[in-house]
């Protein structure tokens, strides 16, 4: 089941992060979070009006995904960066297509015009999933991260969405 967010979900949602943290090159982060760190960036994504959606599979947070500005600049006003972190439990089931699916119909019914993904580019199931979706690839910064002891690529894809009817600037 794929809905919002609730802060009694911050407790699971901050386990799949730290997995991706500690585990994976999902996340260029060293440290794990603490639930004051995922609390005050659940009340930031609120605040802000963004969606943060969860997948519930037997009463649990097994999936979430969300997104935000690109770039803090007026002009990117129409570009979002998104998220999506799945259990280590549940990979593999089509949990991250669902969500994203759903942000992808969010994204199109605020009319934005650009989502894009940065992805570690040894990552291929994520990759493989974003194509699958219809983003297509924007380039590669080299060398953009270095954790477990090896430099990290980070690989852009970006999915051109509806847009506005009538952008406008400021």
């Amino acid at each position: 089941m794929i809905r919002e967010a609730t802060e009694k979900d911050l407790m699971d949602i901050l386990e799949i992060y730290n997995d991706a943290i500690l585990n994976t090159t999902a996340v260029y982060d060293y440290q794990a979070h603490t639930l004051a760190d995922r609390t005050q960036w659940y009340e930031q994504k609120k605040q802000a009006g963004y969606p943060l959606l969860v997948f519930e599979k037997h009463g649990k947070v097994a999936a979430f995904a969300t997104f935000g500005p690109f770039r803090p600049w007026p002009a990117y006003k129409y570009t979002i960066e998104h998220s999506v972190y799945v259990h280590e439990n549940y990979r593999k089931e089509g949990l991250a297509t669902k969500l994203m699916q759903e942000l992808i119909k969010i994204a199109n019914e605020r009319e934005y015009a650009t989502l894009v993904a940065g992805i570690d580019a040894a990552n291929e199931s994520s990759i493989k999933m974003h194509e699958k979706l219809g983003f297509t690839f924007s380039g590669v910064i080299k060398k953009a991260g270095f954790k477990f002891d090896k430099w990290l690529d980070l690989a852009f894809y970006q999915l051109e969405l509806k847009g506005p009817q009538a952008p406008v600037e400021g």
